[in-house]
Parts: C-alpha cells; sequence; structure tokens
C-alpha cells in the first residue's frame, strides 16, 4: 500500500456532478461522492461549486489525493468581470435562444463551408460564440463588461485555484473545441471570430490551453490540477476507446463520437469536428433528446425506467405501427430549435403502455442512428458501438439499440466515465503515462436488424413541417 497513489477525478454535468478517488496505477474505485445540481437551461456556477463541495465530502475529502481533473458539460457560457465576478447566469449548452445569433454568426464569418473550415464545426445554438452573440444583441450591457468567459469545466478548475486571478484560467482542446473561436487542427483560438460574436474587439481573457498530460494548477491546498476535459472527451479515456469506436452516450443529451487521427470539417453541421482529450479528434454528433425522453415516458406510463423497458420488449419492433419523433427539447441535430415532439400512427391497437413504451425508446435510438450515420458519411471508421450513460443501464436499450444500429453493441460495465475519465487524466499527468486500466468485463449485444423503424423514423423526420430551421 505503500506506492499507491491516489488521483481525483469530476464530473460536473447538466444534472449533477460525480467525483470517483482511484488509484492512480490500477485504476481501483476507493470512493465517490456524487450531489445534484438544479435544472434549467441557465444557472449561477455558484450551484457548481456547492455542488462539487458536497460531492468532495462526500466521496472522503481529498487529502491523500495527489491530483484531481476536472470533465465537465461543453459550451456553457460563464462571463466575468475584470474582477472575476460571474455577470449572469451561465447560460448552458441546451438553451435554444441563440439559434438565430448561430445562422448570423455562420453567415458573417464566411458560410457554412468558411466557419466549419475554421473552428471544424457550423455553430449551432449550444456553442459558446452563438450565446456570446446573444447576449450582445439582448444583453448589451452585460456583454461590455466581459473581461474573461470560461466554460462550466475550466471555472471550477479555476475555483479550486482560489477564483480570483482570471489569468490562472486554463482549459484543453478538447473543450475548447466546443466555443465556436477555436481551431482544433492548430490548436489556436479564432480571436477573428469571438469579435465577431461579440460585435467589438475589447481585450478578452480566454483560457490557457493546456497540454493533456500537463497540470495547468494547484488547490489552495496544493493538489495539482491537470488540464481537464470537455464530458464527451474525458468519456472517450475513460472507456479507452481508439480509433474505430463509435460510443454512443446516453445522457440528459445524446451524443455519438469516434476518436479520430484526423480532423473532420462537416460543413452540413451534423458532425462537430471536436478535439480529445488525448491529441487526436473527436468528431461528434449531438442530440438534445436522450435520457429525458425515458424520464418522460416514466411519467407518462407511470412506471420505472426498469418497467418502461420491460414494457419496450413486450411490443414489437415498430411498435405496431407507432413511432415517435423525440424532439422534446428542440433538436441540435438536425438543427430544429423550436421543433416539439411528434407520435404519428396511433391507433386503437397501439393506444397501450407496451407500445408507447417501444416507440419511446426507438424513437430516442433512432435520432442516435442517424448520427452514427453522418459519422460514416465523413469517412469515420466503424469497428464497434459502444453504448454508455445512464439510459444504457436500462436493459431494453442495448437490446433495442443494436437492432436499430443494424451493429453489435458493446457495453461496458456501469460506471462514471466522464469522470473516470478525467481522473485517468489526472493520472496520466501524476505518472508522466497513461495507466492502462481494466475497465472490467463487457457485454456483446447482436439482435436482428430492423430497418423499417429507421425508415418509418425517417420518413416522419423528413415530412414533419411547422417549425423554424
Amino acid at each position: 500500500m505503500g506506492n499507491r497513489q491516489i488521483i481525483a477525478g469530476v464530473d460536473s454535468s447538466t444534472q449533477s456532478v460525480k467525483v470517483v478517488i482511484r488509484d492512480a496505477h490500477t485504476g481501483q474505485l476507493l470512493r465517490e461522492g456524487r450531489a445534484s445540481h438544479p435544472d434549467g437551461t441557465e444557472i449561477d456556477p455558484i450551484h457548481w461549486q456547492k455542488a462539487l463541495e458536497s460531492a468532495i465530502e462526500m466521496a472522503g475529502g481529498l487529502a491523500d489525493v495527489e491530483a484531481i481533473s476536472v470533465a465537465g458539460q461543453q459550451h456553457g457560457m460563464v462571463a466575468l468581470d475584470n474582477q472575476g465576478e460571474v455577470i449572469r447566469p451561465a447560460i448552458l449548452w441546451n438553451d435554444t435562444r441563440s439559434a438565430q445569433a448561430a445562422l448570423e454568426l455562420n453567415a458573417e464569418a464566411g458560410g457554412n463551408l468558411e466557419i466549419s473550415r475554421k473552428v471544424g464545426s457550423v455553430l449551432v445554438a449550444s456553442f459558446t460564440a452563438s450565446k456570446l452573440r446573444w447576449l450582445a444583441d439582448h444583453e448589451p450591457e452585460n456583454a461590455a463588461r466581459i473581461s474573461a468567459i470560461a466554460l462550466p469545466h475550466d471555472w471550477l478548475s479555476w475555483q479550486l485555484q482560489g477564483g480570483k486571478d482570471i489569468a490562472k484560467i486554463f482549459t484543453d482542446r478538447s473543450d475548447a473545441s466546443g466555443t465556436g473561436y477555436f481551431d482544433p487542427t492548430t490548436s489556436h483560438y479564432r480571436e477573428d471570430i469571438l469579435r465577431l460574436a461579440l460585435r467589438h474587439d475589447f481585450e478578452i481573457t480566454l483560457p490557457r490551453i493546456i497540454e493533456p498530460e500537463k497540470f495547468g494548477g494547484t488547490t489552495l491546498a496544493g493538489v495539482p490540477i491537470a488540464a481537464g476535459a470537455g464530458d464527451n472527451a474525458a468519456a472517450a479515456l475513460g472507456v479507452q476507446a481508439q480509433p474505430g469506436d463509435v460510443i454512443v452516450s446516453l445522457g440528459t443529451s445524446g451524443t455519438a463520437f469516434a476518436v479520430s487521427d484526423t480532423p473532420t470539417h462537416d460543413s452540413s453541421g451534423s458532425v462537430a469536428g471536436f478535439a480529445d482529450a488525448t491529441g487526436r479528434y473527436l468528431p461528434l454528433v449531438c442530440t438534445l433528446n436522450a435520457a429525458r425522453i425515458l424520464d418522460a415516458a416514466t411519467r407518462i406510463l407511470g412506471k420505472t425506467h426498469t418497467e418502461v423497458g420491460e414494457l419496450a420488449m413486450l411490443s414489437p419492433a415498430g411498435a405496431n405501427g407507432l413511432t415517435l419523433l423525440p424532439y422534446f427539447e428542440g433538436e441540435r441535430t438536425p438543427n430544429r430549435p423550436d421543433a416539439t415532439g411528434v407520435f404519428a400512427g396511433m391507433n386503437l391497437k397501439n393506444s397501450n403502455q407496451s407500445d408507447i413504451a417501444r416507440a419511446m425508446i426507438e424513437g430516442m435510438l433512432c435520432g442516435l442512428a442517424d448520427a452514427v450515420d453522418s459519422l460514416v458519411a465523413l469517412g469515420v471508421a466503424v469497428n464497434r458501438i459502444v453504448l454508455i450513460g445512464g439510459a444504457a443501464k436500462n436493459p431494453a436499450i442495448p437490446t433495442i439499440a443494436s437492432a436499430i444500429f443494424g451493429r453489435p453493441i458493446v457495453v461496458p460495465p456501469t460506471s462514471e466515465y466522464v469522470a473516470d475519465g478525467a481522473a485517468k487524466q489526472a493520472a496520466w499527468a501524476l505518472l508522466g503515462t497513461m495507466p492502462e486500466w481494466n475497465v472490467g468485463d463487457t457485454t456483446k449485444i447482436e439482435t436482428k436488424s430492423t430497418p423499417h423503424v429507421m425508415d418509418k423514423y425517417r420518413t416522419l423526420r423528413d415530412n414533419t413541417t411547422g417549425w423554424k430551421s
């Protein structure tokens, strides 16, 4: 035990914060903690800090920890004044009020092809740059006060340092690549796009970019803080994804992403060209509606998550003709921020709990199957699909997913993979080399493909109108 070196990993997500304390060499989980965040699409960041403090306390504190790293939800805009004070509540990734601002910025930056060349992605409402343009247009007095801009993980790493000097704010390539004013290919900020977003050229302090295996600062107690990462990049690190792996994550949002040795630039806007947490790239497709569709199903049916899955397995593929377009919170991919959910094909035969449960799960997964197809269209290799996230724990999800994706599904053991990825990053910086941890036995599931389900979904997706695009 004398050689044990202990590290901590943090996942500050939309709904909660998780802290894992692990052995740096073996990855053995020693203890963990968790605390909830308030719901909503904007939040005072102080709630993140208080939740992190509670989760750390629940995890037994950091007295024996030799390094820590924070991963967090991407895109959220934390605007700071010259004293480091938060100017207004942080606007989160899932806030769609900046949809029009994104369209304007894309056009002003030279169009979709040019903006994707500059920053790897076509801007949508979720990107930080879009939120800054919204701020400039709707709260110009707040925009004029900005001296620094942080993302959720940057802000928390800074708070661990004391949260006073804005020059100490740091980030990594993966999270910076979700701002819309950072080029993951060159690893440099595009301050021209930042100035365009804010409609002024005031000097703004942006987080320093820390290499993935380095430390960016220390806590007030002297614990080194690693670079941190965006949540999806940390998850890829946590499951030890390699080129050819496509990870489908079913959290609050649904994401399909792959580790790639080469950058992507998708002018259609479907695939975001992010960086990963190791120096490579992370082409990613995000849908706004994933686990919350299952939450809605529990409310509609008056059942638990497990019971919803059990009901769904009693219904045949296609739910006897019932199809769901799951745009409950608008949608990011396709870019339909004003959309709402649609049930189609309902009749007396399928007006029952089992078919409704099946249609809701299939609708959620069909959106992610489209996401995987978008990656394939860009030339991303798909050797296997790794299913993670809270909703993946539902016993019906992997089986239905394999049928809809038409590919085998690999399900790793249940774990907090975003926090695990952050912990691995802390271990990498501490040890000087990336540790290889045993993530445990995976389950492989393969069922008969059901292309008719995707056909019906796409027909509904392509022929439902009435929203602004």
